[in-house]
């Protein structure tokens, strides 16, 4: 496994990490804890040191059962944890420095950590990434020991551009062929901060596997089903905020055009032709997608012709769609 720098952490992690939003079960299906550790498993074997989680997912199940590996397997992974996501409303008053002090508490015994590596806001409110007193706390948590360093995990560009007023470390953004609006603005500020990047959602929600059909079905309570108008939070989370029928259309021209069997493996190998990018954390359901995903370090880098190709499906039939609204 190829690795990176991570940023102004100076920290050396795979380039291919393991996002555990589907950790131990598929969206919407119960958590299961023996898929979990075999996961996990299968990345510490495959030479991933990154893992993307969030006080959120399952329900602190994921937190836990990572706390539960990395107790028997130590210094094998570094590990990113989010926070927020929790408060109901999620609105900018519920955003308080005691609430992000617990978070942090809470997600340290789920852990059974003394200090996280990193900790990022989850996606809040546009108005947080502008508040000195949240940011402040983040700055205190780091003097105190509790956290190694803070970032932030974003919706939209300008986000990103206003938490970089602040010290942050590192930056979760959604960045696939789908979505290439952080490449403009957002990419160069975090090269020159020395700001580490993460890429998620790679795959936009599996429709950059190629292997879904126009008539494909999902889970009532899978959100590709019920969020793909937003329904229940950003729309951008579910297939990138790409129309669903547009999306299936454009993948199988971008496996066409590419030449490619594997349109998974492009894609985060497409992600990984740019340098800005610290990590790439496709998530798995089951042991066998982290074998698959990692796969992808080792593909051929794509070419200048393949990598216009991209870039003019995306300016072509994307641009108008995703650039005024993420």
């Amino acid at each position: 496994m190829k690795e990176r720098i991570f940023g102004k952490t100076g920290r050396s992690v795979s380039e291919i990490g393991l996002g555990t939003w589907q950790l131990g079960t598929k969206w919407g299906e119960p958590f299961n804890h023996d898929e979990a550790m075999r996961i996990l498993q299968a990345a510490d074997e495959s030479g991933i040191t990154f893992i993307d989680t969030a006080d959120v997912y399952n329900g602190g199940e994921s937190e836990k059962a990572i706390g539960e590996y990395i107790k028997s397997h130590p210094n094998k992974f570094y590990i990113t944890t989010k926070c927020g996501r929790q408060l109901n409303p999620h609105t900018d008053e519920m955003y308080t420095p005691s609430a992000v002090r617990g978070f942090v508490e809470d997600s340290l015994k789920r852990l059974g950590l003394e200090k996280l590596d990193l900790i990022l806001l989850h996606c809040p409110p546009t108005s947080v990434f502008a508040r000195d007193d949240i940011f402040g706390e983040l700055e205190a948590l780091k003097k105190a020991g509790k956290i190694a360093d803070y970032g932030v995990s974003i919706e939209k560009v300008k986000e990103g551009l206003m938490a970089m007023e602040y010290d942050i470390a590192a930056m979760e953004v959604i960045f696939n062929m789908f979505r290439l609006k952080p490449l403009d603005e957002l990419f160069p500020k975090a090269a020159a901060n020395n700001v580490g990047i993460i890429a998620r959602v790679p795959l936009a929600s599996g429709i950059l596997t190629g292997k879904f059909k126009k008539d494909t079905m999902f889970g009532d309570k899978d959100h590709r089903t019920y969020n793909r108008d937003g329904a229940a939070f950003d729309k951008g989370e579910t297939f990138s905020g790409v129309p669903y029928d547009l999306g299936i259309e454009l993948a199988e021209e971008l496996k066409e055009k590419l030449g490619t069997a594997d349109l998974a493996g492009t894609a985060i190998r497409w992600v990984l032709m740019h340098p800005e990018v610290s990590v790439v954390i496709p998530g798995a359901s089951r042991a066998s997608q982290v074998i698959e995903n990692v796969r992808a370090s080792e593909l051929p880098a794509l070419t200048d012709d393949q990598m216009a190709f991209v870039r003019a499906l995306y300016d072509e039939n994307l641009k108008p769609i995703i650039h005024p609204q993420w």
